[in-house]
């Protein structure tokens, strides 16, 4: 390795800080959480799970102490309490999600453990987002989702009883985090809960893997059954590569989640921009603070980076990631279902490869906070690169990337959308957004670090 790389420190798990704050929120007592991602979307869940009774104390930059919430989520009065006439929005906790997917889907399935009534609800684009698979899924638990304009999308109020427990099953087409919000729920269920993997598909199963491990860190663990030729049989959830409908289920007994102290880990996710600045640049970038042995499905980045020709090495404290020792990068056909955020990197590292690159099982991606594969044609375009689609695909066919050449991207207020083409500025384009400051959604420091490995390649 001939230059000096240029040393970045991981951020936390956006994954791991959601679900932690969550298990801890819902454990009687007090919980000390370090390592948690500061961000607009961790601010929202805490928001959320205060209105439902938790309460979260900021003691150090990304340290909380949290106090769980006594028997459950706590909504507005049930049914039976409700003023003659009064609205239902009037007489629910209120859950303000912003523009959080995650906090959306995780808390939908969450609050159905407790008592009462929740409004969900958000930013205007966070109501085009679907909702109505864990409606589907909890109706034979008497819970009831009111949607309040479009069926099946938020605005919602959820209205409970709490979980009786039983079968269920959950469909995985749309999003894994609808099955992680009932995963989450089930412990506080009154009896065992069997819930069964449903659809066609599974799409970002490795997020899953995080709320069973998170849930197990807290003390409430859920059994997880294969289906061998002699039936279900216990699995190791870390042993499953990917789920299929049918094939896979989850066992969860009615347990308390413990409080505890707990450090959450750094975020594969957003260290993909820096480790696919180490591999299109003119010098390495080394990542810190990531577990080698990480359950996060974006630790995918490595492979596909791999497999486009760059070198990764790994030390005792980081990886490093450096473009091919001969020659440019080369292009990939890769299924990205299981780790769908990681496609806004790839996507734009393809454009600097030799040869044309496809990602493949993405549909999933239209319904993120914009429609991201109809968004990356649209902004790859302008570099002149071409990019063309299907309904889950997206090729990227490479083009020279002209130095110095003004491209002014829109974001459609989506974090991914900067962070993702930030990239370019490494190919000396002279990149501009309209949104520059919308990664606060998921990573406040990114412009912050991501300076010194631009200013660094240019060295």
């Amino acid at each position: 390795m001939s230059a000096q790389p240029v040393t970045v420190e991981a951020p936390a798990s956006k994954s791991l800080s959601h679900r932690a704050l969550i298990c801890a929120a819902l454990a009687q007592g007090h919980s000390s959480l370090s390592g948690v991602l500061e961000s607009q979307d961790t601010e929202r869940t805490m928001a959320c799970l205060t209105a439902c009774g938790a309460s979260f104390a900021r003691v150090g930059a990304g340290e909380y102490r949290v106090s769980g919430m006594q028997n459950g989520p706590k909504g507005g009065p049930k049914s039976g309490e409700a003023l003659a006439g009064k609205a239902l929005t009037g007489e629910a906790a209120d859950l303000d999600v912003g523009e959080s997917g995650t906090t959306c889907r995780l808390l939908a399935g969450v609050v159905t453990a407790g008592q009462g009534r929740f409004r969900i609800h958000g930013a205007p684009r966070m109501h085009e987002r679907p909702l109505g698979e864990p409606a589907r899924a909890l109706a034979s638990q008497g819970v009831r989702f009111h949607f309040e304009a479009k069926p099946g999308y938020p605005p919602v109020v959820i209205e409970t009883q709490g979980l009786p427990g039983g079968a269920v099953d959950v469909r995985l087409e749309e999003s894994s985090q609808y099955l992680s919000g009932v995963l989450l729920a089930a412990p506080l269920a009154r009896a065992p809960m069997t819930i069964a993997l449903s659809g066609s598909k599974a799409v970002s199963w490795p997020y899953v893997s995080l709320t069973l491990q998170t849930m197990a860190d807290f003390g409430a663990p859920a059994v997880v059954e294969a289906l061998g030729e002699n039936g279900f049989a216990p699995v190791d959830h870390r042993s499953v590569a990917r789920a299929e409908p049918g094939k896979l289920r989850f066992k969860v007994t009615p347990a308390p989640y413990r409080p505890r102290s707990l450090r959450v880990e750094g975020d594969w996710s957003n260290a993909s921009y820096f480790l696919a600045a180490g591999a299109v640049g003119k010098r390495p970038v080394r990542v810190r603070g990531l577990r080698r042995d990480s359950l996060q499905g974006d630790r995918a980045i490595l492979d596909i980076l791999a497999a486009m020709g760059a070198q990764v090495h790994w030390d005792e404290d980081g990886v490093t990631v450096s473009a091919p020792a001969e020659g440019a990068l080369h292009g990939v056909n890769v299924d990205m279902g299981a780790c769908p955020d990681l496609v806004p990197t790839v996507a734009v590292a393809a454009c600097f490869a030799a040869t044309p690159s496809t990602i493949t099982n993405v549909a999933h991606l239209r319904i993120k906070e914009c429609d991201r594969l109809e968004t990356l044609a649209t902004e790859i375009a302008k570099t002149g690169c071409g990019a063309s689609m299907t309904l889950d695909s997206l090729t990227i066919s490479p083009a020279p990337l002209e130095k110095g050449r003004s491209v002014a991207f829109g974001a459609r207020g989506d974090h991914r959308m900067v962070m993702g083409p930030a990239l370019f500025s490494l190919a000396g384009l002279a990149v501009s957004f309209d949104n520059p400051g919308c990664v606060a959604k998921s990573f406040p420091g990114f412009w912050g670090a991501f300076g010194p490995v631009i200013d660094g390649q240019g060295a």
